[in-house]
């Protein structure tokens, strides 16, 4: 009974808004995962929900990031609709070394850019200082990129959410956004057995072409 009076009251103390968008986040990367195209509206509907939390917990390099992510949701559900004709599916594609250069100098570029805005605003803005701007700029870029990639479906995407995810989940455990800091924890199981799923996936569609 401890334990169900413990559950009842951790439950009652978190944010409604934000168990929303865990929930819609869960099931949209799970349907990428398993390449169903009914993922997009779910994200869609997640990361307009993070935008405001995110601004809230003064993460502004993560709503920033929210804000481009709606787009890219939008464009990758118009993307995976347009399939090549013939296909049941758009095809799983690698990432190729021009996408790769383009992608660290992406980074490159904008973790540092970002970084020095985020701290240059706050007081000029008369916002909250910005928690992490430097760390928080970095996973954006990558995430920026990891999205993009995810939308043209790069295998190798999976790859970029691992790498990131594993970093979000200490940063929101410390902005206690422990919901969101699960979220992602899941995430980085899911893009797991998204990265592998997917290269099956293209193995078939080698072994196909190849007749």
């Amino acid at each position: 009974m401890d334990f169900v009076r413990a559950v009842e009251a951790w439950w009652h103390v978190q944010s409604t808004l934000e168990l929303i968008g865990v929930f819609t986040g869960l099931i949209c990367v799970w349907l990428a995962a398993i390449n169903n195209i009914w993922n997009w509206p779910f994200a869609i509907i997640c990361t307009a929900i993070y935008v405001y939390i995110f601004e809230q917990a003064a993460l502004y390099a993560d709503m920033g990031q929210n804000i481009y992510l709606l787009g890219i949701n939008i464009y990758g559900w118009y993307y995976w609709i347009k399939k090549p004709k013939g296909e049941e599916k758009r095809p799983v594609l690698l990432i190729t070394k021009k996408q790769i250069l383009w992608s660290v100098i992406a980074v490159t570029v904008v973790t540092p850019a970002l970084g020095f805005t985020l701290v240059s605003l706050a007081p000029i803005l008369n916002y909250k200082p910005a928690a992490f701007p430097y760390l928080d700029s970095f996973c954006t870029a990558c995430s920026l990129v990891g999205q993009l990639f995810l939308a043209r479906k790069v295998l190798e995407n999976w790859l970029i959410w691992i790498f990131v995810d594993v970093i979000y989940v200490g940063i929101y455990i410390v902005k206690d956004l422990k919901p969101t800091a699960f979220m992602f924890g899941v995430y980085v199981v899911i893009a797991l057995f998204g990265y592998l799923d997917w290269r099956k996936e293209y193995r078939r569609q080698i072994q196909a072409a190849n007749g």
